[in-house]
């Protein structure tokens, strides 16, 4: 029998109506005692400490505060974190651990709009796009399909072979996406395990020899003290000219000095949708560099993307209300391999 928690939105406030529709809103109201006008993003203040005294799940989000152990004492009931984003590390802290409190991410649900920039990138750049839209735009004249080929002979993605480093959520759903192109894909992950990988007909390789031999390398791990700079300046050197490298992960795991040097020496291209810092400062060759596609972190869910995570939110929410566990529940012993 389901039993009917007090809820509270702990994330940026006006983040709520983005990330649930009013048929999103009136299920939650009727699983949950919340008030949806009430979305916090400070505990110190009067109502946040009046309603964290009472609540049971907290349905989080971007810009919530991190749970410490003086946001628990002030929360005594908080049994479960409904996190309505990806990645946990911001706000969970050691506390709710001991504490013993269920979290649940969208993670998977965000890895979804990851994975499709992925692979239109991927086909976009193997098709050359950025290049031959340049040229287009500055010849401003009829080309024959012939001069393309002629131009960039090795364009296109039949046969071409598609390297993806991390078989996390979104590393997963780009290789069973890619599965409907003529590629080869090669993964690399030193958490998967190969009979798993033997089992999903996932052909592993060494880092090294999958840089090397890929026409594009995708990035798909977190970002670990073992990660930092996994992409340096002997590793991308490694790339087979004319290779592209995408990064939709974080900036952390690419040198950008040593990208942005092998890319002004036009011998690679690449996407990225991550930087470290976040926003490149004024003035970044980033910005300038014909043969990178710069964004601004945009391949997770925005705009009517966002409705997925919250349907995904109050469909756990709705697990717990009916005594069941989440579907993707998140453990302390996963947190060196997650986002």
């Amino acid at each position: 029998m389901n039993h009917r928690p007090h809820a509270l939105f702990a994330m940026r406030p006006g983040l709520e109506s983005k990330l649930f529709d009013l048929a999103a809103l009136d299920r939650l109201t009727a699983l949950a005692g919340i008030d949806t006008a009430l979305v916090v993003n400070d505990f110190t203040t009067g109502p946040a400490r009046e309603a964290l005294a009472r609540t049971e799940v907290l349905i989080s989000g971007w810009d919530c505060p991190p749970l410490d152990a003086t946001v628990l004492a002030a929360a005594p009931r908080l049994r479960a974190v409904v996190h309505a984003a990806g990645s946990v590390k911001h706000h969970i802290t050691q506390a709710c651990w001991d504490r013993g409190i269920q979290v649940t991410s969208a993670a998977g649900a965000n890895a979804v709009p990851v994975a499709e920039y992925t692979l239109a990138t991927i086909i976009l750049a193997n098709k050359r796009v950025l290049p031959i839209q340049d040229r287009y735009r500055s010849t401003q004249r009829p080309h024959d399909w012939m001069d393309w080929c002629t131009l960039h002979p090795e364009m296109g993605n039949y046969r071409r072979t598609i390297g993806i480093i991390g078989y996390s959520q979104v590393g997963r759903r780009v290789v069973e996406m890619l599965a409907g192109l003529d590629v080869d894909v090669l993964v690399h992950d030193p958490y998967l395990d190969p009979a798993e990988a033997e089992r999903e007909g996932i052909t592993l390789a060494p880092l090294d020899d999958l840089v090397a031999g890929c026409d594009v390398v995708s990035l798909h791990a977190p970002a670990t003290a073992e990660t930092w700079h996994l992409m340096d300046r002997r590793r991308l050197a490694l790339m087979k000219d004319g290779a592209t490298l995408i990064n939709t992960a974080r900036g952390a795991l690419v040198d950008e000095g040593a990208l942005v040097d092998e890319l002004r020496s036009g011998r690679i291209w690449a996407v990225v949708d991550v930087t470290d810092p976040e926003t490149p400062p004024a003035g970044s060759l980033l910005y300038e560099l014909p043969n990178l596609l710069l964004t601004p972190h945009i391949a997770g869910s925005l705009g009517g993307e966002l409705r997925r995570i919250g349907d995904h939110a109050v469909d756990e929410l709705a697990r717990y209300a009916a005594g069941q566990p989440f579907v993707n529940p998140v453990l302390p012993q996963q947190l060196a391999q997650i986002a």
